[in-house]
């Protein structure tokens, strides 16, 4: 059990499955130092605020991004417009409302939606938006820290679009260096996109250097 104190246990004392601790706050504070250390919140409505830090921990370096010959069609032909920061509000709600299979609920409950956005208001949380015309079809947030980008969740209501703004998102972070993508949980997309999984140790031991490492007069508002 977390106390109001901003410290967490070490990560190796997390449960097979990752869990690690419970209670605490969504303080920008708490959030951040979270982070930094390679955990973050993740619980359903009605539950405590629940700490994870798996193990192993899905990753993707940008250089090792791959990128389809069907996608980089899509891409060429331009089928979507690719914002950064435009509407976060927008995109983190549509995450939210996302019905995903196997999993009853959403776990981006109201309470986590406040608090990344005034992660964002404070310039650490961003958002990646793909549009056709004026509407929002597609979409991913995550959170900023040094050379390391903490992808959270990512939404699609057209085709390709949110593997638009992945693509675009990842191109983005190799030009400011970026060290690490990190992409918490194994999924099939992201395999498809060249991430692979890492033991916890060496992930966190990346991520430490990297969160120190502010890459120079980037600019994530379009």
């Amino acid at each position: 059990m977390l106390s109001d104190e901003i410290i967490f246990p070490p990560v190796n004392h997390a449960e097979r499955g990752g869990l690690l601790a419970v209670g605490g706050d969504l303080s920008p504070e708490r959030l951040v130092a979270a982070y930094r250390k390679g955990i973050f919140p993740w619980y359903s409505e009605g539950e405590p605020i629940l700490w994870w830090s798996p193990d192993p921990r899905m990753v993707l370096f940008p250089d090792e991004m791959h990128v389809s010959k069907s996608l980089k069609k899509v891409i060429r032909k331009g089928t979507f417009r690719i914002s950064f920061d435009e509407d976060f509000g927008a995109v983190i709600r549509s995450c939210s409302e996302l019905v995903r299979r196997d999993q009853l609920g959403t776990w981006i409950v109201p309470e986590m939606i406040e608090a990344y956005e005034k992660l964002h208001a404070a310039g650490v949380a961003h958002s990646v938006e793909a549009w056709q015309g004026d509407t929002l079809v597609g979409g991913l947030y995550g959170l900023s820290i040094g050379r390391v980008f903490f992808g959270e969740s990512m939404f699609s209501s057209v085709s390709e679009a949110s593997k638009v703004a992945l693509a675009s998102l990842v191109n983005y972070l190799k030009l400011y260096g970026f060290r690490v993508i990190d992409c918490q949980q194994k999924t099939g997309l992201l395999r498809n996109f060249g991430a692979r999984e890492v033991h916890r140790d060496e992930f966190v031991d990346r991520i430490e250097e990297a969160c120190e490492e502010a890459p120079d007069k980037m600019v994530w508002k379009s």
